[in-house]
């Protein structure tokens, strides 16, 4: 009797400890954030593989993470910018044909096409996503009647998306980030924040 007691007992910890994990899931899920109850699906193979490359690079690839964490969470905020303000707009049905010049609309469509061609996913269903950081500086500035009621200076805009494109290659191309552009591209991220004060 003694035995089976025990038994309930782990079973009703277990189904306890099942029911926890769900909600943690689930709250995970509704707030896009991370408790970290349940290892991640790629620890397998991190665990098979990662381990053979050098330590050094795994190092560097540690440090550099953050740098395209910031830079991934820009572009990312840049992209949302300029659909949110086109989509303010009187005529917002077709802002991509209306207001994006007719070149980045033609790449993107070769890009789109390429990517389809190589049979993967897409990585989105928005022309927006496959524009370069480049491209998003002339959608803006090209737009500067709809944008310049948002930044403080065209030229300004101009040249802080020059720096950061030029800070972006290196994070983009798996290169390390020299010292100094660690600092420049904190300076610049802030500079950009600076261009929407008035």
């Amino acid at each position: 009797m003694a035995n089976r007691d025990v038994w309930e007992k782990i079973k009703s910890f277990g189904m306890t400890n099942q029911m926890i994990a769900e909600d943690l899931t689930s709250l995970e899920r509704r707030f896009d954030f991370t408790f970290g109850h349940l290892p991640p699906a790629a620890v397998v193979v991190e665990s098979e593989y990662y381990p053979q490359l050098d330590a050094d690079l795994r190092a560097e690839g540690a440090r550099m993470a953050k740098h395209y964490e910031v830079f991934y969470s820009l572009e990312t905020s840049i992209r949302r910018l300029v659909a949110e303000t086109f989509e303010a707009e009187p005529v917002t049905s077709n802002w991509w044909d209306m207001y994006v010049p007719e070149t980045i609309r033609n790449e993107v469509t070769q890009r789109v096409r390429k990517e389809m061609d190589a049979g993967v996913s897409r990585r989105s269903q928005n022309e927006l996503d496959y524009t370069t950081f480049g491209e998003l500086s002339v959608i803006i500035t090209s737009n500067w009647p709809i944008f310049g009621s948002i930044f403080n200076s065209k030229k300004a805009v101009e040249k802080v998306f020059a720096s950061l494109n030029a800070l972006r290659n290196p994070i983009a191309h798996c290169c390390p980030l020299a010292e100094d552009e660690q600092l420049r591209l904190r300076l610049t991220v802030r500079d950009w924040f600076r261009l929407m004060e008035k």
